[in-house]
């Protein structure tokens, strides 16, 4: 009965001796599938293009080295339309706030034109087109009948101040 007791003693201290078996693998959760929420499509605004109400804002006629620009927008926030002539590129540049790519219309009371947008690339994003400074498009712009429209595929639709910055900055770029 010895060699039973002392032999249940030694399997006792070999089993005290051995580790425990290792912990079961800890599963974790899948990571959370982000959820993309696509922005609503922009509201067009309806009826006449004549008759959508004027954005809120006014314009701001500015020069610098590269030549004279206009802003459209509130005051103490970032421009929703710029219009800026380049005169080393004898160039005007029309840009609308927003971010993507796709076609830039141009609406005034006798005529519209469609052009080409494409990104700035800047901090604050804008879809920017390139006028020639002798495009009928800008006298129609300059003698439309209180206001144009400007109209970015993508983006809601802007109806602003036809004002005199800019016969201004387009007048900068002729001369």
């Amino acid at each position: 009965m010895r060699i039973k007791l002392l032999l249940l003693a030694s399997l006792t201290a070999l089993t005290a001796c051995s580790s425990p078996p290792p912990p079961p693998p800890i599963r974790q959760a899948p990571p959370p599938v982000p959820v993309v929420v696509a922005p609503p499509p922009p509201v067009r605004p309806t009826g006449d293009w004549t008759d959508w109400p004027l954005a809120a804002g006014d314009w701001v006629y500015r020069q610098d080295e590269r030549g004279s620009i206009a802003l459209f927008g509130p005051m103490n926030a970032d421009a929703l339309v710029t219009l800026r002539c380049d005169r080393t590129r004898q160039r005007i540049y029309l840009a609308r706030a927003g971010s993507g790519a796709g076609r830039i219309v141009i609406r005034s009371s006798s005529t519209l034109k469609e052009f080409a947008g494409s990104p700035t690339g800047g901090a604050v994003p804008y879809i920017a087109t390139e006028i020639m400074p002798r495009d009928p498009i800008l006298d129609a712009m300059i003698f439309s009948r209180g206001r144009i429209a400007i109209e970015v595929s993508g983006q809601t639709p802007l109806a602003i101040p036809s004002w005199a910055e800019i016969g201004r900055v387009i007048e900068d770029c002729r001369v």
